[in-house]
């Protein structure tokens, strides 16, 4: 049975049509077809259940992914240690915000996010 997820990356959405068996390798290799980031520097976490980053050699359906889940795509990003000057490597954090509807907060119109989400 197919289904489909939605992968964000700062203001972008991307749709992708999935199969549950499908493995996260080759989601990845999806993605990389759509933005051009390699895969070695994609890391998808799962959002919609509480952030669990996604192992690759696992399908979706065992890591309990499901039909419209929302995975968050960071990359890895290169660096350099203040303190040692050496360079570093790391993923970027996860920051998205998906407004969802108006609320009343201290007397001014704001809008809340379904989805904030911070990993290291």
């Amino acid at each position: 049975m197919a289904m489909f997820i939605r992968v964000k990356r700062k203001k972008t959405t991307y749709f992708l049509h999935c199969d549950p068996s499908e493995c996260v390798l080759e989601t990845k290799a999806k993605l990389q077809a759509l933005s051009d980031v390699p895969v070695d520097r994609q890391r998808l976490v799962l959002v919609t259940s509480g952030p669990t980053i996604l192992e690759e050699g696992r399908s979706l359906a065992d890591q309990k992914v499901q039909n419209d889940a929302v995975v968050a795509l960071t990359l890895r990003v290169k660096g350099v240690n203040e303190e040692t000057g050496q360079e570093t490597e790391g993923w970027e954090d996860v920051n998205i915000h998906n407004l969802v509807e108006p609320e009343k907060l201290g007397g001014k119109n704001t809008w809340t996010s379904k989805y904030t989400v911070f990993c290291a």
